[in-house]
C-alpha cells in the first residue's frame, strides 16, 4: 500500500497535470485537508543530523552505532533504529574497507583472558612521516578492559627499548599472567625472554600464520592504523608522538567500545571496580595485588586528534 506522503506526492502531480485539488484527491484517497499539513519531524530531526553530520566530520570511520553514542553524550538519546534512519536521510556513509580473508572454523582462542591484568598482548606497526623517516610503533594492550597501554614511537625499537617500556607499565599495573605475540626477532630476543622470566611472566607465543591468535592486538592496530595513521599526515617523529599519545587517551576515555558494550575502556575499568567493592569490598579480588592506576584524563578537545 502507498503511504499517504507519496499519495499527497500524487496529488501534486495531478494538479500540475490540469487535475482539480477535489478530482485528484477523490482518484487518490487523499483528504483535501491533509494537502497543508506539514511534518513536524523534519524540523524535529534536524538539529540531531547537523550534530551528527559534526562528529561523522570529526571521526569519519565511525559509522552510526558508534555516533549514536556521540549523540546520547549530547543529550540526543534515541534508539539504534532511529539514528539508522536518520544517517540514511543525511547520506552519511563509512568508506568500505578491502575485504580480507577470514578464518572459516570458530577456534577458541589460547590463553583467553578472564580478568584484567591478566593477558597483555604487544606487537609492531609500521608507518611513515612526510620526510621519509621511519615510525615504528610498539603497541601494548590490555585483553580483557581493551585498554591502549602504551604505543611506544620510533624509528627503531629493538629487544632492550621493549623492555624498557614494559618494566615501566609493570611498575605502574603490576605484571600480567601471560604476554601474547608473534614470534618477531624482538619478542624471541634472549634478553627479552630472560627478563620476562624473572618476573613470573609467561608467554603466549602464537603460531606462524595464524594471526587470528591474538586477535585482541590485530584489532587494536586496525584500529590503530584506520583512525589514526590512514588519518595524520606526520611532519616529524616528534609530532607522530603527540599526535599518536593523543589519539590512545582518546581510544582509552572517548571512543565506545563496542565488545564492552559501548563503555570505554576507562568507564569499563571503573565500572568493574566498582562492581568488584560492591561485592567484596575489595579491589584486590578482581585485579590482585597491584589494580591499574585510572588513565589520566584528556587535555584537548577530542577533535585534536584528528587534527594535523
Amino acid at each position: 500500500m502507498v503511504s499517504v506522503p507519496v499519495r499527497r506526492g500524487q496529488v501534486a502531480y495531478g494538479l500540475e497535470r490540469g487535475l482539480s485539488v477535489r478530482r485528484a484527491c477523490t482518484l487518490l484517497s487523499v483528504s483535501r485537508s491533509s494537502l497543508s499539513y506539514e511534518s513536524r519531524k523534519a524540523a524535529r530531526d534536524a538539529v540531531v543530523m547537523d550534530r551528527m553530520r559534526e562528529h561523522a566530520a570529526r571521526y569519519p570511520r565511525y559509522g552510526y552505532r558508534r555516533i549514536r553514542i556521540f549523540l546520547g553524550r549530547d543529550g540526543h538519546r534515541m534508539s539504534a533504529g532511529r539514528a539508522l534512519r536518520l544517517w540514511q536521510l543525511a547520506l552519511l556513509q563509512v568508506p568500505r574497507k578491502r575485504p580480507r580473508k577470514r578464518v572459516r572454523t570458530a577456534r577458541p582462542r589460547p590463553l583467553a583472558p578472564r580478568a584484567a591484568n591478566q593477558v597483555w598482548t604487544y606487537d609492531f606497526v609500521f608507518d611513515r612521516c612526510a620526510n621519509g623517516q621511519q615510525l615504528k610503533c610498539l603497541t601494548i594492550t590490555d585483553e580483557w578492559t581493551k585498554e591502549g597501554l602504551a604505543i611506544e614511537v620510533d624509528g627503531r625499537i629493538r629487544s632492550g627499548r621493549v623492555i624498557e617500556v614494559l618494566a615501566r607499565l609493570v611498575s605502574e599495573r603490576g605484571a600480567p599472567k601471560y604476554l601474547r605475540s608473534d614470534n618477531g626477532p624482538e619478542f624471541v630476543a634472549r634478553a627479552l625472554l630472560q627478563w620476562i622470566t624473572d618476573q613470573g611472566i609467561d608467554t603466549a607465543l602464537i603460531d606462524p600464520g595464524k594471526p587470528w591468535q591474538n586477535g585482541v592486538g590485530e584489532s587494536f592496530n586496525g584500529k590503530f592504523r584506520d583512525e589514526c595513521l590512514s588519518l595524520e599526515w606526520f611532519r616529524s617523529r616528534a609530532e607522530a608522538r603527540v599526535v599518536i599519545e593523543t589519539w590512545r587517551r582518546h581510544y582509552n576515555e572517548v571512543r565506545p567500545h563496542s565488545t564492552l558494550g559501548y563503555l570505554t575502556p576507562a568507564e569499563f575499568v571503573a565500572k568493574e571496580i566498582a562492581a568488584s567493592v560492591h561485592a567484596t569490598g575489595r579491589v584486590a579480588a578482581l585485579y590482585g595485588a597491584s589494580a591499574p592506576q585510572p588513565v589520566a584524563s584528556l587535555q584537548q578537545q577530542p577533535g585534536a586528534v584528528l587534527s594535523s
